[in-house]
């Protein structure tokens, strides 16, 4: 088994142009820190005793570069984690949407769709949902999965259940949801507006204009340029007078765009204002 730090720089920049030419996935723009310490991670669990081996089968086996694009990429979620965001979109964000004949939401990285189904939640509770549709995407397909078949593990509903009342939920939260021994299925009707699809936010484009991105804890993976790249992509997806969440370390402050936007209270909510 590798060394924690054994894979070199240089054997890094060999494998992102690999997986470049061949697969077409770019992390030529990732955070060097954080790409190495996945691939170390990868090593360690898969249990390969050189860095030439991990190379080996992601340049020979697509289904494994499978695998490795999930480890890369993977987010840590859960359901109205960081609840007071979700406070402010219920009490402040929500209200303003009402007004719309049909609401659009784009949540950008949407792994298996905790987030997702944390926002159909909040548009049933506003009355809403009936109005909306709610755009999941993300780079890997098998989280898509996982958020299409909507099943959890049952011990994290105590966490989900906290959170939710923590956002200002007022129902019980187990009416939205059938335990099963060890597992929960969320209920069919909060994938009534849910639309899942595979979206590379560095390369693929626009496909719809919203009033609502969602997009946290994603970029922080991104280094400046590729950040930028992204709010190119989700300003031109964005309505004017919309709203751009982002995660508590992501900020629109240093873009070439923040002047276009103005941040709502203390959350990560940036607004847009009228400028094409």
């Amino acid at each position: 088994m590798l060394e924690p730090s054994i894979v070199k720089d240089e054997e890094v920049e060999y494998l992102i142009k690999d997986v470049h030419q061949l697969y077409g996935y770019d992390f030529s723009l990732y955070s060097r820190a954080s790409f190495k310490r996945r691939i170390n991670r990868i090593c360690l669990i898969d249990k390969f005793t050189s860095f030439a081996e991990l190379r080996y089968t992601i340049m020979n086996d697509p289904e494994y570069l499978k695998r490795f694009i999930e480890e890369i990429t993977v987010n840590v979620t859960e359901m109205f984690r960081d609840p007071l965001f979700f406070k402010t979109l219920r009490e402040k964000i929500l209200p303003q949407l009402g007004t719309y004949p049909l609401i659009r939401i784009w949540v950008a990285g949407c792994s298996t769709g905790e987030e997702a189904y944390s926002i159909a939640i909040l548009l049933k509770e506003a009355n809403l949902y009936h109005k909306s549709l709610i755009y999941g995407t993300d780079l890997n397909p098998s989280v898509l999965e996982k958020a299409r078949a909507g099943v959890f593990p049952l011990q994290q509903m105590k966490l989900y259940s906290e959170n939710y009342m923590l956002s200002g939920g007022k129902e019980d939260f187990s009416g939205y949801y059938t335990a099963n021994y060890d597992s929960v299925k969320f209920d069919k009707s909060l994938q009534e507006k849910l639309i899942l699809s595979t979206h590379n936010l560095v390369s693929d484009s626009s496909f719809n204009s919203f009033q609502l991105i969602v997009c946290r804890n994603v970029l922080i993976y991104f280094d400046k340029a590729l950040q930028e790249r992204v709010f190119q992509l989700f300003d031109a997806s964005l309505e004017n007078l919309g709203y751009l969440a982002l995660g508590s370390k992501e900020t629109l402050r240093f873009s070439n765009l923040g002047k276009f936007y103005n941040q709502i209270e203390d959350q990560r909510i940036w607004k847009k204002v009228d400028h094409h």
